[in-house]
């Protein structure tokens, strides 16, 4: 799952460097749903009306949102999504939280992951933003090393 710097420092502010097997798509700005969650399943024992049994049944891992200004790495992102239309085989992905000075914070991997979503740029004259792209992946689980 994750691992911490060797000095615990906080990390205040990070980048999220992204690779998936042997594709680097490059660093972003946010990462959002990292996590998982215990199902639970509940059953009413007959004759025990003191509580309501509450079983775990199986893990459920939630989408993980990237997001980053546009950059050249888009046509890395814009392959990857391509190469859906011509069969797919799952991967694992790598998620690198890094400082601002390069070094490694924490590291997640993820298994089988499938390409969801990407969202481009909206552009309008009215409000010059910088523009935003996110891409939106699910996964089947953690890579456990060691």
């Amino acid at each position: 799952m994750a691992t911490t710097a060797q000095n615990d420092e906080p990390a205040v502010s990070v980048c999220f460097v992204v690779t998936i097997d042997d594709i680097e798509l490059g660093s972003f700005n946010t990462c959002e749903g990292l996590g998982c969650e215990v199902v639970l399943e509940t059953r009413e024992e007959g004759g025990n009306n003191g509580h309501v049994w509450q079983l775990p049944t199986r893990l459920k891992y939630s989408n993980v949102k990237l997001s980053r200004p546009l950059t050249r790495e888009t046509e890395k992102v814009a392959r990857w999504f391509a190469s859906m239309t011509t069969g797919f085989t799952r991967k694992t992905a790598h998620i690198e939280a890094r400082t601002g000075d390069g070094r490694k914070v924490a590291q997640w991997g993820l298994l089988e992951v499938v390409p969801v979503r990407w969202t481009g740029p909206s552009f309008t004259p009215e409000s010059p933003k910088v523009a935003i792209e996110t891409i939106e992946i699910a996964h089947h689980g953690y890579v456990m090393e060691g």
